[in-house]
């Protein structure tokens, strides 16, 4: 049985989160990127809510997660957004000068029930990463004309 239980609840919640950083910015790889993806974690293990699947992108984060009833998503994104955009800035100081206030996320999330989905969006955030890069590479801006041959000027046609 894939189902959790409390004291008196047998429950099965499972959310599918997505959020940025602020302006989305393709802050998100290397040294920065590992950082991120252990607060997360860290902070998840705190409320006791469980990680199934979770993709940090350059520009957002993917998260399956199973949150227990007694918390609300709303309340559970508050503390992962405020308490990780803390411990990013303290572990990144030089990010100050482009985030102020030291806010790292966005205000908004998105987030979705998995229910019988959960299989499937657990191969979508699996795949996410190797999807961003084929749309980056198809979203280059041509700079050669592909039916005249002539080099595109900045601004004009």
């Amino acid at each position: 049985m894939d189902k959790n239980t409390l004291s008196h609840t047998t429950w099965e919640c499972k959310y599918h989160i997505v959020f940025a950083p602020k302006y989305r910015r393709k802050i998100i790889y290397g040294k920065i990127k590992a950082d991120v993806a252990s607060i997360l974690s860290t902070l998840c293990k705190r409320k006791g809510v469980e990680i199934i699947e979770a993709e940090c992108c350059k520009d957002h984060v993917h998260m399956l997660e199973r949150i227990p009833p007694s918390q609300s998503v709303s309340s559970f994104m508050g503390y992962l957004k405020g308490k990780s955009s803390l411990m990013i800035f303290d572990r990144h100081a030089n990010l100050k000068y482009k985030y102020g206030n030291r806010k790292f996320w966005c205000r908004g999330y998105f987030v979705d029930t998995a229910g019988k989905n959960a299989k499937k969006i657990e191969e979508y955030i699996r795949n996410q990463l190797q999807e961003d890069m084929a749309y980056d590479q198809l979203s280059l801006k041509e700079y050669i004309d592909p039916f005249t041959g002539e080099p595109v000027i900045k601004g004009k046609k």
